[in-house]
Parts: structure tokens; C-alpha cells; sequence
């Protein structure tokens, strides 16, 4: 298995990091270091939330504490769906959910939004860097994460609070999925203005949909992406319909899933083959996996069929409760519904 620095284990599956020089400073001059990951408390949890969250691992392997934010109001900010009278039910659905789809190294430090945003302190900074942004730059800032179609005001504090957490949360890391950036980069400017320090900011691929290019991983599109508790059947069956063509690893969703969830979890895949195809293959790293489907020595069969059991292995526990507690999902939503 492969040694890396906790600089490189931090780097690894990401796109961006602002800044790199930052970072070996931060690793260099801290030993207790921390980062934290927002999650608004709005639809169900499926496999594209979870690519920013697997990304946990790295940052506990390089000795990084976690914080996870359920950001109930944010939540409420930019969803018409999350009712300010049901926040505290999607909270609890969003932690559980959480909770029960991995295994995690070391504890994670959950944080619900409301408890720390809505206090004195954190309002009167709200209200202060609203006065030194302007609209405009307020608008590009929560650009690619709140739906913008026909801005409401709460959608402009939005970015304004996200910014704000990194210092409410005493966190010298916030990471997130590439959606994300305009917000971060705003952090990283805005901060200084109440004469905070800037943070580092990690920036994560997003997961292709399971129907290929040109479709994105959505809650309203049924079958182009997977809960956390889907039913075993649900899963095979998505997984087996999923767009993967043989030897091409661009926008490849279950390529994805295989480098961003299953190797940084587990650091190998098996995949189980009839003797007459070659028998069962322990795949042991990423480029390993990615030498084998690019040579076509993989066959797309193959690998969907240990994806499929590598998300039904390890989904169980959440899956389980939740068949459990069917009736908590129906009070949330159809959507909510496996």
C-alpha cells in the first residue's frame, strides 16, 4: 500500500486547493489541526454528496479533526422544501444517515447550524460583511450552489454564513466539492475583512451521473443516482443500467465511485470473475484499477458487479435502520422514499 506525506493525502482526488503553499504552512506549523465540511439539511443523502464526504479518510489519515455542519438554516435559506418547522427532522435525518454509511478511522464532531448561528456575535458579523458586499459580488459567490433562478434575498446571505463558519467553527480547513469554489474564494477574501485569518480551502470532483454525460447527479432524476438506503434490488439494477463503456474513464460514474468512495475507505476492491474469465482479482489501488480498464483486461460487468457489492455492503447498516423507520422518510417526503 502505498506511504504518502499528509500534504499528499490531503492533494489526492482533489481539484483545487487555495492555496498549496498555505497548506504546507498549515501542516508544517500545527500538529492539532482541524477542517470541517458543510451539509445543508435539504434533500435525500445519495452517492454524489458522499464523493466531498469520502474525502474524510485522507484528512484523518493526515491527522485532521472533522467537523461535520448540518446547516439546517442554510438549508432553509435556499430550499422552499426545508420548512423552517421541519429543520430539526432533517437534521436528525442528515447526521443518521451519515453516521451509519461508514465506518469512520476516527470520532467526527457533528454540528447543527443553528445551534451557534443564530447567537449574538455570529449575527452582527453577518450583518457586517453585508455591508462591505456588494450585491454583485454576493450573487457570484453562491452562483453554482443556490438555485439563483429568481434570487431571493436569503440566498445572498447564504455565501455570507459559509464564509462566517470557518471562524465559528474554530476550523483551519474547509473542504467541499468543486460546486463550492466562488463561495470558498469568497471566504478567503471576506474573512480578512473582520480581521479574521483565511482559511485553507480543499475542493472535490463531483460524481458524473449513472446516465452518462450530459446529466447530472440529481435528486429529481430517480435514476441517476443512489440513497444511502437503497434496497439491494434498487442498487444492482442502477448500477447495472450505469454508464460505463469499456476502457473510457472520463465521466465514467462507476470509475468514480471505485476512486473517490471505495479505495480511500477500504484501499482495494475484489472483483469476482468465473474461472473462465480469469477468476477473482484483488485490486489493491486505484492506478491499478484504472491500468486494468483502460488495458480492457476489466470488463465493465465485472467492475459494476463489485461496485454494486461493495454500495450494498456498505450501505447495510443505514439501509437497515431505515426499513426500520419507513414511516420517519414518508413524514419528510416522497422524495425522501427508497
Amino acid at each position: 500500500m502505498e506511504s504518502l506525506s499528509d500534504f499528499e493525502l490531503i492533494k489526492r482526488n482533489t481539484l483545487e486547493v487555495i492555496t498549496d503553499e498555505d497548506l504546507k504552512n498549515l501542516l508544517e506549523e500545527k500538529k492539532s489541526r482541524s477542517a470541517y465540511i458543510g451539509r445543508a439539511t435539504t434533500g435525500p443523502l445519495h452517492l454524489g454528496h458522499l464523493i466531498p464526504l469520502g474525502k474524510i479518510f485522507d484528512f484523518q489519515k493526515a491527522n485532521v479533526d472533522i467537523k461535520i455542519l448540518l446547516a439546517d438554516i442554510h438549508a432553509a435559506l435556499d430550499d422552499l422544501k426545508a420548512k423552517w418547522t421541519d429543520l430539526d427532522k432533517r437534521v436528525e435525518y442528515t447526521q443518521k444517515c451519515i453516521e451509519l454509511s461508514f465506518d469512520w478511522p476516527k470520532k467526527i464532531t457533528f454540528v447543527k447550524g443553528s445551534d451557534f448561528e443564530l447567537k449574538h456575535d455570529y449575527v452582527l458579523d453577518m450583518l457586517k460583511l453585508s455591508t462591505v458586499s456588494t450585491v454583485e459580488r454576493a450573487t457570484r459567490a453562491a452562483s453554482e450552489v443556490t438555485r439563483m433562478k429568481n434570487p431571493k434575498v436569503s440566498e445572498l446571505i447564504y455565501p455570507i454564513m459559509q464564509c462566517l463558519d470557518e471562524q465559528y467553527l474554530d476550523v483551519d480547513i474547509q473542504f467541499g466539492g468543486i460546486d463550492q469554489r466562488h463561495i470558498l474564494a469568497y471566504a478567503r477574501e471576506y474573512l480578512l475583512k473582520l480581521n479574521y485569518r483565511k482559511r485553507v480551502e480543499v475542493m472535490t470532483p463531483l460524481v458524473a451521473s449513472l446516465q452518462g454525460p450530459g446529466t447530472k447527479m440529481s435528486s429529481s432524476i430517480p435514476e441517476s443516482h443512489i440513497k444511502v438506503y437503497d434496497s439491494v434490488e434498487s442498487i444492482n439494477r442502477k448500477i447495472k443500467n450505469a454508464y460505463c463503456p469499456a476502457g473510457i474513464i472520463e465521466d465514467n460514474p462507476i470509475i468514480q465511485i471505485a476512486k473517490f468512495l471505495i479505495f480511500p475507505s477500504e484501499n482495494r476492491l475484489i472483483v469476482e470473475r468465473d474461472e473462465k474469465f480469469g477468476g477473482d482479482v484483488e485490486i489493491d489501488s486505484y492506478p491499478h484499477l484504472e491500468k486494468l480498464f483502460l488495458e480492457k483486461t476489466l470488463h465493465p460487468t465485472d467492475l459494476k458487479n463489485a461496485v454494486a457489492s461493495y454500495l450494498i455492503r456498505r450501505f447495510e447498516n443505514v439501509r437497515v435502520y431505515f426499513e426500520k423507520h419507513i414511516d420517519f422518510l414518508e413524514d419528510l417526503g416522497k422524495e425522501f422514499l427508497p
